[in-house]
């Protein structure tokens, strides 16, 4: 599967997560391009990422900085 995360790093939270097949991987990335550049034409400065993985499980495991608010992550790492 393929994941297309929009993550406003200024507040620190996930804004949208669009999840694409691994046969939609042009359209993945052409969706991804888009968002780029509209967002950063309309002025937004945001982090626009395609990841693959099995499941979204794994990527909330793997990229828990996306899913997971900084307090949380403090919380886990002590």
């Amino acid at each position: 599967m393929i994941f297309l995360i929009d993550y406003d790093q200024r507040i620190g939270k996930l804004v949208s997560l669009q999840v694409f097949s691994e046969d939609q991987r042009e359209l993945a990335e052409e969706t991804r391009l888009n968002l780029e550049l509209d967002l950063q034409a309309a002025g937004f400065m945001r982090e626009i990422v395609t990841l693959e993985a099995p499941t979204e499980a794994h990527i909330r495991k793997t990229h828990r900085r996306y899913f997971e608010t900084l307090e949380e992550l403090v919380k886990l790492a002590s």
